[in-house]
């Protein structure tokens, strides 16, 4: 069996009910910073057998996160981790579901479906944060933000290595996944909403804005790596045609350099690929003339169409610049596809559940 770890903020009964559904499990319980008045809730948690590490202030759930695992590498080696929420949202039997598809290589998510009466400003979010996840790494994933997650013993030693104190950290560790190549498998789970999510520690702007701000890196480095490569073809193109006295073999000869660095470049540091150099570097040149081709026929369009030069060099460049990065993420440099879900969640709910008081069964293990 799985370790299972929570991370604890300010809990309530709902934390010892599921303590008391999951065992015989070993369960270790991260009091995050909590008030007194979550004292007997954390002394009834030890009363049914969990281990509860405490942090004197709150640290957020990153750094709670990563002193679980520690703990667990330390107490229980070679165990993998389950991590679960301890406000109700994460029902027995779906932590039983992820439990069940580790396989000991893979990352395990457990994926809410979204249907129903789900509230739109989780919709939404949700959305949106798979979209950026898959821009960003180039895995597609359904639900990028749930916490419910089966982390593998072996890849123990770099999940809690991860930067990130709080909520950044678990997308962060999704984009360490991604680049790493460790595959990730979804178990479908049933989607619950307590109180329209009232129990929630997340705030909406600030932490959005630190979960997002790892995902947009990967689109700063293109544009980074774009404008120096932009540059160095600039600088060549005037150094090369003082050498050569032509201009028109300076160009060719500048775009082949700056363009073989933009490739190495964005191998390496854009997208961690790996794979047939060869292959990639066929498919990065045939992008790069078509990019060539079509921006050249559409500033003759435009320029013909009435339009000023400046203009719409600048407006399809940008559009360019965009249809380029997606044609590296998903064709040049295409990251390995996402692992299949298991047989064992075949059978999971994908209904969204809408209560106050959720019911939480005891599970038996063999």
């Amino acid at each position: 069996m799985a370790v299972i770890l929570i991370c604890a903020l300010d809990p309530d009964e709902r934390l010892v009910r599921l303590v008391e559904a999951l065992a015989p499990r070993t369960i270790v319980v991260v009091d995050d910073g909590s008030g007194a008045a979550a004292a007997a809730i954390f002394d009834a948690v030890r009363a049914r057998g969990a281990t509860v590490l405490v942090h004197a202030t709150n640290r957020g759930k990153g750094a709670a996160l990563r002193t679980g695992i520690a703990h667990v590498r330390a107490a229980h080696p070679g165990r993998h981790i389950v991590t679960a929420d301890c406000d109700g949202q994460h029902r027995p039997q779906d932590v039983a579901a992820v439990e069940s598809a580790l396989d000991g290589s893979s990352l395990v998510l457990g994926e809410r479906r979204f249907t129903g009466a789900v509230p739109a400003r989780s919709r939404a979010g949700n959305a949106v944060a798979r979209r950026m996840f898959a821009l960003a790494s180039g895995v597609p994933v359904m639900d990028a933000q749930t916490g419910l997650r089966g982390l593998p013993c072996g890849a123990l030693h770099w999940i809690g290595a991860v930067p990130g104190d709080r909520f950044e950290h678990e997308q962060r560790v999704l984009l360490a996944a991604a680049r790493r190549g460790v595959a990730i498998r979804g178990v479908p789970i049933a989607t619950v909403y307590l109180d329209r999510n009232a129990s929630s520690h997340f705030r909406p702007l600030r932490d959005s804005v630190r979960v997002a701000a790892p995902l947009l890196a990967p689109i700063a480095r293109f544009a980074a790596i774009g404008l120096g490569c932009f540059a160095l073809d600039a600088l060549l193109v005037v150094a090369l045609t003082a050498i050569l006295g032509a201009a028109g073999p300076a160009a060719a000869l500048a775009r082949i350099v700056s363009g073989t660095v933009h490739f190495s470049a964005g191998r390496r540091w854009m997208f961690a690929a790996d794979g047939s150099v060869r292959c990639q570097a066929r498919r990065y040149a045939l992008l790069a003339a078509g990019t060539i081709a079509v921006g050249a026929l559409a500033l003759q369009l435009a320029v013909s169409a009435g339009a000023s030069l400046l203009l719409a060099k600048l407006g399809i460049d940008a559009a360019l610049a965009v249809l380029t990065y997606l044609a590296l993420r998903f064709g040049v440099f295409v990251r390995a596809r996402r692992a299949p879900p298991s047989r064992a969640a075949a059978d999971a709910p994908t209904t969204p559940i809408h209560s106050t008081e959720p019911t939480l069964p005891r599970l038996e293990h063999s």
